[in-house]
Formats: C-alpha cells, sequence, structure tokens
C-alpha cells in the first residue's frame, strides 16, 4: 500500500459515518433542538425509534402506520391513534421490553 492511501483511510471511515449519520437522522421522524443532546445521543435515540417501529411493524396487533414514536434521552413518546385499549397497551408494553429504552410516555388516543 502507497502512503496516500493509507492517509485516506480516515477520511473515508469518516464519510461512511456520517453518511450513516444523515441516514439515521433522515429514517428519524423527530426534530432535535440545537444543543439538546450531544450526535452519539442523538444516534442512540435514532437507534432506539427504529427498534421501537419495527417491533411495531411485527406485531398483528399494533397498527405501525397509526402509532409515531419518538425518543430523546432514552425516553420514547407514542403518539397517534390505536383501534381498542389492547392496541394501546401493547404498543407501550412492546416499547417498554425494547432494549436501551430508559422510559415511555404513551399518549396514544384510542378512537
Amino acid at each position: 500500500m502507497n502512503h496516500l492511501h493509507i492517509a485516506l483511510r480516515p477520511m473515508r471511515v469518516l464519510a461512511i459515518v456520517a453518511a450513516a449519520a444523515a441516514a439515521v437522522s433522515g429514517i428519524t421522524g423527530c426534530a432535535v433542538a440545537r444543543d439538546q443532546q450531544t450526535v452519539g445521543s442523538y444516534i442512540d435515540d435514532a437507534t432506539l425509534t427504529t427498534r421501537v417501529k419495527a417491533k411495531f411493524a411485527e406485531d398483528p396487533v399494533v397498527s405501525a402506520m397509526a402509532i409515531n414514536v419518538e425518543t430523546l434521552k432514552g425516553t420514547v413518546q407514542l403518539s397517534g391513534f390505536a383501534k381498542s385499549g389492547d392496541e394501546r397497551y401493547t404498543a407501550e408494553r412492546l416499547a417498554r421490553n425494547t432494549s436501551g429504552v430508559v422510559a415511555v410516555r404513551n399518549d396514544i388516543i384510542v378512537r
């Protein structure tokens, strides 16, 4: 390997990390205010949001399209509409049982 190739390796890693962070921020629907959290914390929260949404998508009771998930500093906020109390409860239970979730705020409305 030549010296130029070795010198460019950290730049490639940085570019990959930046692209991953941009992709994760595009996945989440949650806007983070300036100075509210670190980039690492933001990425962790985006990962938690994705994990919770994936659990919703796999569950036959919960409508992943009708329930919104936002995460800030490990606290997951659920909002949107459920068809039944069981769906509301199941969504909260799935979120609480997701690894890394610190707390859950359930603002889902049953209608």
